[in-house]
């Protein structure tokens, strides 16, 4: 299971990594990009695509959203799934999330106990229920 997370917040990307851990993930299996356009870089460049994307739409230089597109017009990249992560819950974000091509929209936890949880539940249904084409 092969993880990238797009996440400009460097606090969030340690409540990420810490609740990630909690859950078992290894770090080896987990990558960072700080914005879209890092995401898309490493997307790029990549020896092995990811099994699932995180995706926060508030972001510098390219946003979640833009990043969201960009993914989804990419033959080689458009069939890994995409979680929104994000602070917001707009209904506009939702709508235009799944618009999009999002296969699911989280609003990020405020409490590091419930962000365990919502990733311990992706884990399980994502990497553990779900079958993902490689």
């Amino acid at each position: 299971m092969y993880l990238m997370i797009a996440e400009d917040d460097l606090d969030d990307r340690l409540l990420l990594k810490d609740a990630l851990e909690e859950n078992n993930f290894s770090s080896s299996d987990t990558q960072f990009a700080g914005n879209g356009e890092e995401l898309i870089t490493l997307l790029s460049t990549a020896d092995q695509l990811p099994d699932l994307i995180m995706l926060d739409l508030n972001m510098p230089k390219k946003d979640g959203r833009e990043a969201l597109k960009e993914i989804r017009g990419n033959r080689e990249w458009k069939h890994i799934p995409i979680i929104i992560f994000t602070t917001s819950n707009d209904e506009k974000d939702i709508k235009y999330s799944y618009r999009e091509g999002g296969n699911t929209f989280i609003t990020k936890p405020a409490r590091f106990s419930d962000l365990v949880d919502t990733l311990g539940t992706l884990k399980t249904y994502w990497f553990e229920k779900a079958a993902l084409a490689s």
